[in-house]
């Protein structure tokens, strides 16, 4: 299976990492790749596209496993998860399935061709603040209408969070390298 992990990685974290961890003991990742949006989505507090890359990198450096995609950094404007991931597909995986948080599902139907994306590829729902995942799926129609490609995992929650960290600095939610480069580059009020 070819997992995407997308998301802003502002910055990233090691719930991040533990998402990874995660999918590779419960699925058979053949390829596992982060992608992070790029400046052209507007979400408030993104620190440049440079800055997000460079920390996956190093984040993801020991794993030879995991690849960082710029694909979306690259754009010139957001196209949405759906053209990624059409793009990032490839033919010798029988299955490309793309990680949201819990948190992401209520509004993934609202989502650039939200409709495509569900019936043409796998969601994996992780666990967010032990959400009943479940039922939120049964009760909206259009989640409940592409149910079967949905993988729900409710054992997966983590307290850690790319906004709690920028809150805090908190530097036990990302690793010492990411920790460090934030650091460096006075990044979030770090310096």
């Amino acid at each position: 299976m070819n997992i995407v992990y997308g998301g802003a990685f502002n910055p990233p974290t090691r719930a991040h990492l533990e998402v990874y961890h995660f999918l590779k003991k419960h699925l058979k990742v053949k390829r596992f790749t982060y992608l992070p949006v790029s400046n052209a989505y507007t979400k408030s507090e993104l620190a440049s596209n440079y800055h997000r890359l460079n920390m996956l990198k190093i984040m993801t450096n020991a794993y030879a496993d995991i690849l960082i995609s710029d694909l979306e950094i690259q754009d010139q404007e957001f196209l949405g998860t759906y053209q990624s991931l059409i793009r990032l597909s490839d033919r010798d995986f029988q299955e490309t399935a793309f990680v949201i948080g819990a948190d992401n599902l209520k509004d993934l139907k609202h989502w650039k061709m939200a409709e495509s994306l569900m019936s043409e590829f796998r969601i994996i729902v992780l666990n967010r603040e032990a959400m009943d995942i479940n039922a939120l799926i049964k009760n909206d129609e259009v989640l409940h209408k592409h149910k079967h490609n949905f993988m729900v995992f409710n054992d997966f929650d983590s307290p850690i969070s790319s906004t709690i960290f920028r809150e805090t600095l908190d530097e036990s939610m990302v690793t010492p390298e990411v920790y460090e480069y934030i650091k460096k580059h006075g990044l979030y009020n770090g310096s």
